[in-house]
């Protein structure tokens, strides 16, 4: 006979009897000082480094790996930005060529959120406004940040720090990008709802676009509510057509 009982229920789990059941993970066990470097070698520089590392490590069950061979692409941080229009709840995505997804069946230009790598003595918030301008031709006028990560991190040290901008999406469109990098980019207004559609259909495939819109997609709602306290009356009320 089932019972109903909420203590029997937990104590029945399958995890109940799991030897990390009381693992804190906030707390990481291990720290940088449980990994020893042996050797350090570089096999290509160019605009990015790739590194060849000898190294050990410590091991859950106690005492430390052999040593092992790593090789690990370093490159720049980056910086992402969700660029949103709460009060059309319209977003902007970029379209660009991309190398990496040359062999790509689809093809290999991407639809992206904006972004970008941070120069030396440049903040995470000036890189998100500047790439926020060149590639799209917004101007943000408020940062949120939403998450840092690694992308890769078994071999990729580079750390991406997501934000979302408020913007006016209001005549933005057409073709940017900075000549001197060969950029050639392509500006995409769209509903949210046609944004998560593409996304559904796996035409956003990268990790950029989809935590940005999982995150918009829970959050789009406080976000609208609150552009609406904060324009004047007179605004809530106007229409598209009077701005025009």
């Amino acid at each position: 006979m089932a019972s109903n009982s909420k203590n029997e229920s937990v104590q029945n789990t399958p995890f109940q009897n799991s030897p990390f059941k009381n693992t804190a993970l906030s707390v990481p066990d291990f720290k940088r000082d449980d990994v020893e470097l042996l050797k350090r070698e570089t096999l290509h520089q160019g605009f990015f480094r790739l590194e060849a590392l000898e190294l050990r490590h410590r091991l859950f069950e106690g005492g430390w790996s052999e040593p092992m061979r790593r090789e690990v692409h370093n490159r720049f941080d980056a910086v992402g930005v969700l660029l949103y229009d709460p009060e059309r709840d319209a977003l902007v995505l970029i379209e660009q060529f991309r190398a990496g997804a040359i062999d790509d069946a689809a093809s290999p230009w991407k639809l992206e959120l904006v972004a970008g790598l941070a120069e030396k003595g440049e903040s995470l918030e000036d890189v998100a406004r500047r790439e926020a301008w060149e590639e799209a031709g917004c101007k943000v006028t408020e940062l949120t940040k939403l998450h840092t990560y690694y992308p890769s991190p078994g071999a990729c040290n580079e750390q991406v720090t997501l934000f979302c901008g408020l913007v006016d999406t209001y005549g933005l469109g057409g073709v940017h990008g900075l000549d001197e990098e060969h950029e050639d980019i392509r500006v995409h207004v769209m509903p949210f709802a046609n944004a998560w559609e593409l996304l559904t259909q796996g035409r956003l495939d990268n990790a950029m676009s989809l935590i940005g819109l999982h995150w918009l997609n829970s959050q789009r709602a406080s976000l609208r509510a609150a552009s609406q306290r904060a324009l004047p009356k007179s605004e809530t009320t106007k229409s598209e057509t009077d701005k025009e």
